[in-house]
């Protein structure tokens, strides 16, 4: 456990090193921010750009606070997922790639240590930066708007939070997968975009699918009830993690001893 958790405050100190703990939750916070200030001085800004004719009136039907979220949410499903693995790709593939993780694994590390501390280190990272994003979002939204109860704020970021967390552990994979964190962040956001494509496509007989989790969550905010289906895929989300996460150690432990 003591070797676990000085790997763990390795990869801290590192991702502040490399100003992760810095730019990622900035860039979170922006994109918070940008969909309630933009849909509430959306009428002034077609007003003052849109070279209407002389006594136009925009009129725009006010939204809700919960499609208001629901739009900022929708951010963090686009550029949250890019971020996401524009800074995760190379955890494992780079350092395997300089000859880094062969000089800690030279040390009585274990490589299930080496692959889990490097995955939990990225995960604070992720859930830091998504909650502050988040809330910024939901501040602004009760500022302009109406303020959304808390605990449908918390079980949103949760299950939302489950789904990027899956994302991450996608991205982990294929970094110890393969030696190149460029082909290894092609390959997560392919893998993520067929998910989401398959899963509403097919949204009817994809029910429990992870790709849903936002959908469910987006529900929470806009009809203030829980679905049906959020509890089974919440718990497949979580398997699909765990599985995931043991065939990256298993496939990094391979490519280590033959290489």
């Amino acid at each position: 456990m003591n070797q676990w958790l000085t790997l763990l405050q390795k990869e801290i100190v590192e991702m502040w090193r490399n100003f992760k703990w810095i730019w990622v939750p900035i860039t979170f916070i922006l994109l918070g921010v940008q969909q309630p200030i933009t849909t509430y001085y959306m009428p002034q800004i077609l007003d003052s750009v849109g070279n209407l004719p002389e006594g136009a009136v925009i009129k725009i039907p006010t939204p809700s606070a919960g499609e208001v979220l629901v739009q900022g949410l929708g951010q963090y499903t686009t550029l949250g997922v890019l971020i996401i693995v524009l800074s995760t790709m190379g955890i494992i593939a780079a350092e395997r790639k300089s000859g880094v993780a062969a000089m800690i694994l030279v040390k009585p590390v274990s490589y299930r240590s080496f692959v889990t501390a490097k995955w939990a280190g990225a995960l604070l990272l992720l859930w830091f930066s998504f909650l502050i994003g988040y809330l910024s979002t939901w501040y602004y939204t009760g500022i302009l708007f109406e303020w959304i109860p808390i605990a449908d704020f918390f079980q949103s970021y949760f299950f939302y939070g489950l789904w990027f967390s899956l994302i991450l552990t996608i991205t982990l994979f294929f970094s110890a997968s393969l030696l190149s964190p460029g082909i290894a962040g092609f390959c997560s956001l392919a893998t993520v975009i067929v998910v989401n494509l398959v899963s509403s496509t097919l949204s009817n007989l994809l029910d429990w699918s992870p790709a849903q989790l936002t959908n469910y969550a987006n529900q929470i905010l806009i009809n203030n009830s829980i679905p049906d289906d959020l509890v089974p895929v919440s718990l497949i989300a979580g398997g699909s993690i765990l599985l995931l996460l043991s065939f990256s150690v298993i496939i990094f432990k391979k490519k280590e001893l033959a290489s």
